[in-house]
């Protein structure tokens, strides 16, 4: 996997408004299904198209309010547009579309229930700061920027019924003017024709057509190169939805394969004849154990962890109540026939009643699965802190536990990539390594008894590749062997997928895309739920359920107390 810096502290607030934004849009549309993967809104898998440019905050100059803006206006366009006449009527030409694309948003903005006060002020705000973004970034020093900001600043006018603000009208006031004469018959259509999708995208495209060739005459009268500059400029930042640099920076880079197929099921293994699963004490001498354990432990006692507090909390996370037979001698609840004979003989007891017994009861199979390619190597220590604590913890709170890692036998393919030259080289090998499957404590194990393997975590030449979407297939298996209960998968990465062999044979996604498809049949699936833990790294390309971790100062309580809140969830 490919070595990424440590993620700042900064991108578990982004993951924590992100949240809280889909959580808004998901209770103003009811529609459950919808997510934040990345800065991308999905519904299930699939992503949830939002082209209008306000919509799309960026981390590092807008506020809390500003998101609140842009997920509800994300809600209203769910709740208001029909997508697919919205697909039909959409210009082709980037200008057109532009300007078609964010009148229909202000459409859907203007349409918020007269009782949602504290919405539609959310979605003035969010427009006001990403207007004044607009003139801060320069654009409307140029041709292109200041005709289309003038148009939006009109139309938003008009269709929402909020004036435009004094310093605005100042800044747009020629460019305005000029406008007025060619839109005056489309504009006053706009707010009457809002609530009819069909009759309001007329005249919003008859304002496009001719907002679009204004654009053109603009740059046919003076192709410069400083006017090409100019206008790609312009519709790169109306058009650039990608996340910030510091978001690149933290979030796992993903992509399709096309040697896997359009449904992802082309997946194949050239040879599984080196593949193997080790348990973790066959690979690591018994003294260099010891001496890891020691180290281990150390670790943990610097980081003052409590783990009978934490297992008290797992406890009341995890366990169910659960029958237990009857308790007799109550106040209250339902007669206990045994003692009504007490009546005779007691006319006064009052105890005669019976209620169940209920008791907790934990089910819980709780699997870390440890992604041991070599970037994880630096993460090693805090890592195996993590795993031990939890799965000391989990004991205290009768839940299982299992502890496994995945990693290759050899970098760049070793014997299964010679068959493969050998062969001939045969088009589209499939994935081209030695699969190493580890198993640092088993569900059956107790913490006491593998507290010496767990610590084998931190033997450096385990770290080598990783084929990630046949692990989690491999762990999801051992869990549904298990039988009935709640399952929880947490896989711990800081990267995409990445074996040398396998990318090149193939391409370069074959791998990450293979991820993607297994994570989302077992998410379907929902015999397993499944939690990424990204070590510096944003794994919501992969995962619907996902928290940032950062190791950069070891396994201190916020970490657990991320690990936490995903289980709360």
């Amino acid at each position: 996997m490919a070595e990424l810096p440590v993620c700042p502290e900064s991108v578990r607030r982004r993951q924590e408004v992100r949240e809280l934004c889909a959580g808004s849009i998901r209770a103003l549309t009811g529609q459950g299904e919808l997510h934040f993967r990345g800065t991308e809104l999905h519904r299930g898998h699939r992503r949830v198209p939002m082209p209008a440019p306000h919509l799309h905050p960026s981390f590092d100059r807008a506020d809390v309010a500003s998101f609140r803006g842009a997920g509800d206006g994300m809600a209203l366009r769910l709740l208001h547009t029909d997508p697919t006449l919205h697909r039909t009527l959409c210009p082709e030409d980037t200008p057109s579309r532009l300007i078609f694309d964010t009148l229909e948003q202000f459409r859907v903005e203007s349409l918020a229930a007269g009782a949602w006060d504290g919405v539609r002020a959310n979605l003035a705000h969010r427009f006001s700061r990403w207007s004044h973004e607009f003139v801060a970034s320069g654009l409307t020093e140029t041709v292109h920027g200041m005709l289309l900001f003038t148009v939006i600043q009109m139309c938003r006018a008009r269709i929402t019924a909020e004036p435009i603000p004094e310093t605005t009208q100042d800044l747009i006031e020629s460019t305005r003017f000029g406008l007025a004469s060619v839109l005056g018959e489309q504009l006053p259509q706009l707010r009457r024709t809002r609530h009819s999708q069909s009759d309001f995208a007329v005249h919003a495209l008859a304002i496009a057509d001719v907002i679009g060739r204004r654009l053109e005459q603009a740059a046919d009268a003076d192709e410069s190169d400083d006017t090409r500059r100019d206008r790609a400029a312009t519709f790169s930042l109306l058009f650039d939805f990608e996340p910030d640099e510091n978001d690149k920076f933290a979030t796992a880079a993903s992509g399709h394969s096309g040697a896997l197929g359009d449904g992802g099921d082309g997946y194949r293994v050239f040879t599984r004849a080196y593949d193997e699963t080790r348990q973790i004490a066959s690979l690591v001498r018994p003294e260099l154990l010891r001496d890891f354990r020691l180290r281990l432990d150390v670790g943990i006692e610097d980081n003052r962890l409590n783990v009978r507090r934490l297992g008290r909390q797992l406890k009341s996370l995890l366990s169910e109540p659960a029958r237990d037979g009857w308790e007799g001698g109550r106040d209250e609840g339902y007669i206990d026939g045994r003692r009504l004979a007490q009546l005779v003989t007691s006319p006064t007891e009052r105890r005669l009643f019976r209620a169940e017994r209920t008791e907790p009861r934990n089910d819980t199979t709780v699997t870390f699965l440890i992604d041991c390619s070599g970037s994880m190597k630096k993460f090693s220590e805090p890592v195996a802190v993590l795993v031990d604590v939890f799965a000391r913890a989990l004991e205290l709170a009768d839940a299982r536990c299992e502890i496994l890692g995945f990693t290759t036998t050899a970098w760049n393919g070793g014997r299964a990539r010679r068959d493969w030259l050998r062969s001939g080289r045969p088009d589209d090998p499939g994935r081209l390594n030695e699969v190493r499957q580890l198993v640092f404590k088993d569900a059956e194990t107790t913490w006491r008894r593998a507290r010496p393997a767990i610590a084998g975590l931190l033997k450096d030449d385990l770290f080598k590749e990783g084929v990630d979407g046949e692990a989690v297939d491999w762990a999801c298996s051992r869990m549904r062997d298990r039988g009935p209960g709640r399952r929880l998968l947490f896989v711990i990465s800081d990267g995409s997928p990445l074996d040398g062999a396998t990318a090149l044979a193939n391409d370069e996604f074959y791998l990450d895309h293979h991820l993607q498809v297994v994570v989302e049949r077992h998410e379907d699936e929902r015999a397993v739920e499944v939690y990424g833990l990204g070590v510096g790294l944003d794994l919501s390309p992969y995962y619907d359920r996902c928290r940032t971790l950062d190791l950069s100062h070891g396994t201190n309580s916020d970490v657990i107390a991320d690990v936490l809140s995903m289980i709360a969830h």
